[in-house]
């Protein structure tokens, strides 16, 4: 099918791979494209920065969370629909093979879409030649289909560089960046800063792109890209009943998965934003409570003085009302926060749980989740998808908290108080759509 697409890829963590995807996104938007970004893996962070560059919202593409045929079809589905210029990004994921079966090269090879590669040539010349012919080689069934030059630092420096890469190569150069251009993306936790916190120089950025790449060629690429049809995604066409779910939404609380808010909205929820940061009472008549994850211990301070704010929650969880938490969210469900200083700031108090944050990267990585008991997000037996990434560690739970979830490596997570659902694991519900309209229907059955 007509699908003009591509993968942006770097060969590892580091070498300028979301920089130069914000750049190619940002300048063909400028260019009067309609610009749909999809991020591969489970990220919330660029995601976030996509929307900025595109002004769309960005699609994570995850094999390992929601198998092939769902990523397939959440791709066909979200392509541009549009009579004018129109074009489907994808940023990769830390190197082009990382990862396995949830690989960038593995995404490129699933939806038969082009790859350009991001090399960092800072401290490379003619060695980079051997860089592109490993990545060429190593797996045939990926399409690369150009390289990118980043930091380079001359003129001779590029001419050393283009001369290797296309003596022993096959791919394309389809241009190179210099170094010192004064645009970078600070790290934090998962890599990035949130798209909100961010201040690139977008002209600048695009100046820069169109000046350094060869755009017209890589439109050219993008428009060769043979991506099978597939069916598209049906969203559950029987309404459950209506219902409003408070959503946290602010600097504290914004990593939540598009695909997710369709199926709640489809199953029946109105989607109600609040802040608990700046908004000092819970939106009126809200059914349920969702919170995502996000940086609440970088705003412990601002969420424990929002004190009326923190015991509306309480009341609203201990009253019997459904709550949902994830990472962060769980974080500031539990009783307080202890930041990396030793200082200890209350939360909301459901669980009788101090979290502490760590220097060191306490869970990383995809996990499935089977339900011990019904509960919010399904019947007994059922297998969720998802993944864990944080710094903070709980103290011991009580043994009398229920535990929802068994995980695939034994551990016991998703604690349930009253009918508040919270843990560590972030869940996409693509390949599980029953989670969300069983979310629904307990805010049904208690309304």
């Amino acid at each position: 099918m007509s699908h003009p697409s591509l993968l942006i890829a770097g060969t590892h963590s580091g070498c300028g791979k979301t920089t130069v995807t914000l750049g190619i996104m940002a300048a063909l938007r400028q260019r009067g494209f309609t610009v749909q970004p999809f991020k591969c893996g489970p990220d919330f962070i660029d995601p976030t920065l996509h929307l900025l560059a595109t002004g769309q919202v960005s699609r994570n593409l995850d094999i390992r969370m929601c198998g092939p045929e769902y990523v397939r079809q959440v791709f066909a589905n979200h392509a541009p629909a549009t009579d004018g210029p129109a074009i489907s990004v994808i940023e990769g994921v830390m190197g082009l093979f990382d990862g396995g079966s949830g690989s960038a090269a593995e995404l490129a090879v699933l939806l038969k879409v082009p790859v350009l590669l991001v090399l960092d040539v800072c401290a490379a010349a003619e060695s980079a030649a051997a860089v592109v012919k490993g990545f060429e080689s190593l797996n045939p069934r990926v399409q690369l289909a150009g390289v990118i030059f980043n930091q380079v630092g001359s003129t001779k420096h590029l001419q050393m560089v283009s001369e290797a890469v296309k003596e022993h190569c096959q791919a394309e150069i389809i241009g190179s960046l210099p170094r010192e251009t004064g645009i970078s993306l600070p790290s934090r936790h998962l890599g990035l800063h949130l798209g909100t916190e961010v201040a690139l120089n977008q002209q600048q950025l695009i100046s820069l792109i169109e000046k350094h790449l060869d755009l017209d060629r890589l439109i050219q690429i993008a428009g060769e890209a043979q991506v099978p049809a597939v069916p598209s995604i049906t969203l559950p066409s029987k309404m459950i009943g209506k219902v409003r779910l408070g959503l946290a939404w602010d600097e504290a609380f914004c990593f939540y998965y598009q695909d997710n808010f369709d199926l709640l909205t489809a199953a029946g929820a109105e989607l109600v934003l609040f802040s608990p940061l700046h908004d000092k009472v819970l939106p009126e008549n809200v059914d349920g409570l969702y919170f995502g994850g996000g940086y609440p211990e970088l705003h412990a301070a601002q969420l424990a003085a929002n004190r009326t704010l923190r015991e509306q929650i309480l009341v609203f969880s201990r009253t019997g009302r459904p709550v949902y938490g994830e990472c962060g969210g769980f974080m500031y469900l539990c009783e307080a926060i202890v930041d990396n200083e030793g200082c200890q700031q209350p939360m909301v108090g459901v669980y009788p749980v101090i979290t502490r944050m760590s220097q060191r990267l306490r869970r990383l990585g995809y996990c499935e989740a089977e339900l011990r008991e019904d509960s919010l997000l399904g019947s007994a037996g059922s297998v969720l998808y998802g993944h864990e990434f944080h710094y903070s560690e709980i103290d011991p739970m009580p043994e009398q908290v229920r535990r929802i979830y068994t995980l695939d490596d034994g551990r016991a997570e998703g604690y349930l108080i009253n009918k508040t659902l919270a843990g560590y694991v972030h869940l996409h519900w693509g390949r599980t759509p029953e989670a969300a309209k069983q979310f629904v229907q307990a805010m049904v059955d208690n309304s």
